[in-house]
């Protein structure tokens, strides 16, 4: 139970580039030398987390994951252990509970979330680029099929 308020500065000074990037933009697909990239029905290796490119992304991230430590930290001392632990049941009962196709851009945060994690009002860059810009059209009949192992 820390109330930090600044992340700690762990972070490192290199960082090492994937072999898909383009050689004139760090971190953007290289289409013409590897192709389209992962396909989108492809599920078997997971979410695979977002390599940082630059050590400001990192902190950037580690000051979100702090922040919200440190409302969760002071909900329990203001309210007690029950509600950090329901909005944590109602976050993961949104995240799970919402299914979209990809076509009606089905990996995104929901609305319910930002509401949930108070970032209604905020817009970010994933917000607008989700990353599938890159990624193969998948038709909606082909995402209902692989869903239900049809």
């Amino acid at each position: 139970m820390s109330m930090r308020i600044v992340p700690p500065a762990n972070h490192s000074s290199t960082f090492t580039s994937t072999n898909t990037s383009a050689p004139s933009a760090p971190g953007v697909h290289d289409t013409l030398r590897h192709g389209i990239g992962p396909s989108v029905l492809d599920t078997s290796s997971g979410a695979p987390a977002p390599v940082s490119r630059h050590p400001l992304e990192a902190r950037l991230k580690a000051w979100e994951s702090t922040q919200e430590n440190l409302r969760m930290v002071s909900l329990r001392r203001a309210f007690g252990i029950a509600e950090p632990i329901r909005r944590g049941m109602e976050l993961k009962i949104t995240r799970e509970g919402e299914w979209r196709p990809l076509a009606l851009g089905g990996g995104a945060r929901s609305v319910h979330e930002d509401i949930l994690r108070g970032r209604e009002a905020m817009l970010d860059w994933e917000d607008v680029f989700t990353g599938e810009e890159q990624r193969a059209v998948v038709s909606v009949h082909e995402e209902m099929e692989r869903k239900l192992k049809i």
